[in-house]
């Protein structure tokens, strides 16, 4: 099976604009289309309450023929056309779709942050983890989330097992990401949600991209957009992962970055297993 996820930082745009990074965004889907993935999971979609438009659904649809489309977005009392999430599958799957509250603080669980797919023998669920924020001004919010999302986590597990990707808004350790000692107290990079990020793994996960590479160095899913030369010098953040139980690790035959060109913020990611 192969599973791809990404941040596209508003779907709207990437679909329907005409802007130079727009045009970016649409090589990366055209990228993704010749990836000929089964499951697509994308992060902050930043579409209205009502989710995609006729318009972005025949657009997707001209991409990705073959794929049905599961959206959730950001509902009040959060804000509007924030976060949100999308999944596109191949349309022979069959999941039971769920979307799921985990008693996050403030309006987390408005935001459209998780959706799940459960299989007959295991789960894909895809998040888009809260930012800290500027200031860390979200940072105890964003402790609690990381907690009830693990526990969420491995209650999934007990029933089978799990296959969890996303934006996780950390990088664990200094290896994942250019400048560590300048970022320590950065929201991203804080003790606090790298602790958070331990303790997800602890509960039975598996960071799928150091199981399959080990402690090589220098490879990134972002780059920030406000510093042009961030992707020419690989001065980025490895923030988006392909989690799996343990006990299915073994089975991982691939956990890779997606080439995205120039273009800067996320880079797509991608697993192959052998389910």
């Amino acid at each position: 099976m192969k599973l791809i996820s990404w941040n596209i930082d508003s779907l709207n745009a990437a679909l329907t604009s005409d802007s130079a990074r727009a045009i970016l965004s649409r090589d990366v889907i055209d990228t993704l289309v010749a990836e000929n993935a089964d499951i697509i999971a994308i992060q902050e979609t930043k579409l209205s309450a009502k989710g995609p438009t006729k318009k972005h659904l025949q657009i997707l649809q001209e991409y990705f023929p073959d794929y049905e489309v599961s959206w959730r977005s950001s509902v009040e009392p959060a804000r509007k056309g924030y976060a949100g999430t999308m999944f596109l599958y191949k349309n022979n799957l069959t999941p039971s779709i769920s979307f799921p509250e985990i008693g996050a603080p403030d309006t987390m669980d408005s935001e459209g942050r998780i959706i799940t797919l459960e299989f007959d023998n295991f789960y894909v669920t895809q998040v888009y983890t809260p930012n800290a924020g500027d200031g860390l001004k979200r940072l105890a919010e964003r402790q609690i989330w990381d907690e009830k999302y693990a526990d969420y986590l491995a209650e999934l597990d007990q029933t089978k097992p799990v296959l969890a990707t996303g934006d996780y808004n950390v990088a664990h350790n200094e290896i994942d990401l250019a400048n560590p000692n300048s970022n320590r107290r950065s929201a991203g990079f804080t003790d606090e949600e790298r602790a958070g990020f331990t303790n997800l793994l602890a509960k039975g996960f598996t960071d799928t991209f150091r199981f399959i590479h080990g402690d090589i160095p220098n490879v990134y899913s972002w780059w920030a957009q406000r510093s042009k030369t961030s992707k020419i010098n690989n001065t980025g953040w490895r923030i988006d992962y392909w989690l799996t139980s343990n006990r299915i690790a073994d089975k991982v035959t691939k956990s890779e970055m997606i080439d995205s060109g120039t273009r800067q913020d996320h880079t797509p990611i991608l697993l192959e297993i052998d389910l």
